[in-house]
């Protein structure tokens, strides 16, 4: 009987890895209906950012995405245009990217500083250095939308998943879960389809995670 090759060991020892700390991770982070506590991260400019510091907001659209992904990239015009769309009704978007530098070099703060000049990012895209905040969360793929809501001093967790229900095209999209989640919040109405499965990279966490 041959030996297993040990690339494909390998393999299946990080698959098995990746797999474990996702489900740790959508047990133990946040579900909808939960109170998310503020973040404190830095921009691609330089300053620190938190949620309770934009007093204006109604709440808002926090994405954890990346430079490298391709689903990821697929998405950067998508969450321009929300962004657009939903700022000036209170509900900003917040990009935030957690992945971790040695297992993903391109996703260093530079790169994203470049990221962000190059695509013209009208929203922050912050930088979740210690992976925190994606733990905190309970974020496992790139990207991976929360969106929250402002309910007197709390934030409450709204809706969890995807952007929409297709990736690869944005004219073949038949359903736009954030953007129906966030025209029946503004609505005054309960969010219909309150969660969805996120589809695109898994976070590449530190090795120690």
């Amino acid at each position: 009987m041959k030996k297993p090759y040990p690339l494909f060991v390998l393999l299946l020892s990080m698959l098995a890895l990746f797999s474990s700390t996702a489900y740790r991770l959508a047990e133990t982070g946040y579900q909808v209906g939960d109170t998310a506590s503020d973040i404190r991260l830095k921009n691609v400019n330089g300053q620190m950012v938190s949620l309770r510091d934009q007093k204006d907001a109604k709440g808002f659209i926090v994405t954890f995405t990346c430079n490298t992904c391709p689903y990821a990239k697929l998405y950067e015009d998508r969450l321009i245009q929300l962004h657009q769309k939903y700022a000036s009704k209170g509900y900003p978007v917040i990009a935030i990217n957690p992945n971790d530098v040695t297992a993903s070099p391109d996703d260093s703060y530079a790169d994203m500083q470049k990221r962000a000049k190059d695509k013209k990012f009208p929203f922050v895209y912050l930088h979740d250095e210690t992976q925190e905040v994606a733990k905190r969360y309970g974020a496992t793929r790139t990207p991976h939308v929360y969106v929250l809501t402002k309910s007197g001093q709390d934030l409450k967790v709204s809706y969890i998943g995807a952007i929409d229900d297709n990736s690869g095209d944005p004219a073949k999209v038949q359903k736009r879960y954030v953007e129906a989640a966030i025209d029946n919040l503004l609505s005054g109405k309960a969010v219909q389809q309150a969660s969805t499965k996120a589809i695109g990279c898994t976070i590449k966490w530190r090795n120690n995670s």
